[in-house]
């Protein structure tokens, strides 16, 4: 299956250490979404809005590997799947199911995404945007 990845998955060492069958296959935009952190953990989120580009990575991964996601993830309680198409292919990512307001990711957790902007080749300047909320 696809999965779209723009948070701490896009890092590929940790993704590769998660989901070990997952394969990266290009970089992609996934339009009229904002990325954005938040909930008590401070992590990446995605909301609707016009006009507005999320980039991330494309993956291939297995049933297997969906299941690790869907425990790291904390699937249903912290986030749920959202399916979208890219090139009449379902791709599925994960939005947070609570939208609480924006929070300052932390350091940690924000050298591991903008590592994997870096292994994903992504521009920074949405990453920046998502940060000066």
């Amino acid at each position: 299956m696809l999965y779209f990845a723009y948070g701490s998955n896009l890092h590929h060492f940790q993704m590769k250490r998660r989901c070990k069958d997952s394969i990266f296959l290009r970089k992609i935009n996934l339009y009229n979404f904002k990325l954005t952190f938040r909930s008590k953990y401070r992590a990446a989120d995605i909301e609707p809005k016009k006009n507005s580009i999320v980039p991330g990575g494309l993956f291939e991964i297995s049933k297997s590997d969906e299941k690790k996601l869907d425990v790291y993830e904390d699937f249903p309680n912290l986030y749920k799947k959202y399916y979208f198409l890219y090139h009449g292919k379902k791709v599925m990512t994960y939005t947070m199911t609570n939208k609480t307001p924006f929070r300052f990711p932390t350091e940690r957790y924000l050298n591991v995404v903008k590592r994997g902007y870096k292994d994903c080749k992504l521009d920074p300047k949405y990453l920046l945007k998502a940060l000066s909320n």
